[in-house]
């Protein structure tokens, strides 16, 4: 046997035992919007996920309009976002295996402590809506198509008022995610919308406060989707059900309700 031949069985010996342990290696990616992660909610689960299901969770987290697209472009295992009827939509059109209910926090609007345009104490969104549009006072959107940003377009849509056509004068949208657009609005003295969960995370709060909150228009549900492997023949099915069924029993569920910041609860969860 020559000494090349001896080398190349040495090295598939090798090499085989290690592609066999990375390819049995129960990791997933999880699609995600920003907030999940920017609240620390999965700083908290993870490690617990880990612990009681040996799955490691590797989380891309972006606005929910892109993670969906990158979910159907196959990049990911499970999706976890906040846009219902989207969510819907990507299982409807076969991307998705079956999309459950997880948890919900809310919605808010904050702004500076001067209030410019007087809307502090509201519990009706439509109207604070329409009133900043009429003062035209400054107002900062993610404008990035994620689940907090077509939220807030259905919110205007309510109002009455057409914030398009004042883009780039009162209405600004950053197209960045929820921290960066909320540094943005506290460096301008300009209203937000935001999700609760990522506000009482965020450390850069300046002299803002919450103004608006409490309609039940701001009610914010989050759901969870498998990549259905008929679309998707490279998703990791079990592990990524094995995930998705942790996160929706007794023990995740109260898992996600266990978190809190500064003695306050972030999420609620309500599977079903």
């Amino acid at each position: 046997m020559t000494l090349k031949k001896t080398l190349q069985i040495i090295s598939i010996a090798l090499f085989v035992p290690l592609e066999s342990t990375l390819a049995g290696a129960d990791s997933i990616i999880v699609q995600s919007s920003t907030s999940t992660k920017n609240s620390g909610l999965y700083d908290h689960i993870l490690p617990i996920v880990k612990e009681e299901t040996g799955i490691t969770v590797n989380v891309v987290a972006v606005g929910t309009g892109q993670a969906i697209k990158n979910a159907q472009r196959c990049d990911g295992d499970v999706l976890l976002v906040h846009a219902k009827s989207s969510e819907e939509k990507f299982v409807a059109q076969g991307y998705g295996v079956k999309r459950s209910d997880l948890m919900y926090n809310d919605f808010i609007i904050v702004g500076p402590n001067n209030d410019p345009a007087g809307i502090h104490g509201s519990k009706n969104v439509s109207k604070s809506l329409s009133v900043i549009a009429t003062q035209r006072a400054l107002f900062v959107s993610r404008g990035d198509d994620s689940g907090t940003h077509k939220a807030e377009l259905r919110l205007w849509q309510a109002s009455g008022a057409d914030p398009a056509g004042a883009s780039g004068s009162w209405y600004l949208e950053t197209g960045s995610g929820m921290g960066a657009t909320l540094n943005i609005a506290v460096g301008m003295g300009a209203y937000a919308m935001t999700d609760r969960s990522t506000w009482m995370k965020f450390g850069n709060k300046g002299d803002f406060k919450i103004h608006v909150e409490g309609d039940s228009r701001l009610f914010n549900q989050y759901g969870v989707i498998l990549v259905n492997p008929t679309k998707c023949p490279n998703v990791k099915t079990a592990a990524g059900q094995r995930f998705i069924d942790w996160l929706l029993s007794d023990r995740g569920q109260i898992s996600i309700g266990s978190y809190q910041v500064n003695g306050n609860q972030l999420f609620f969860p309500n599977a079903k």
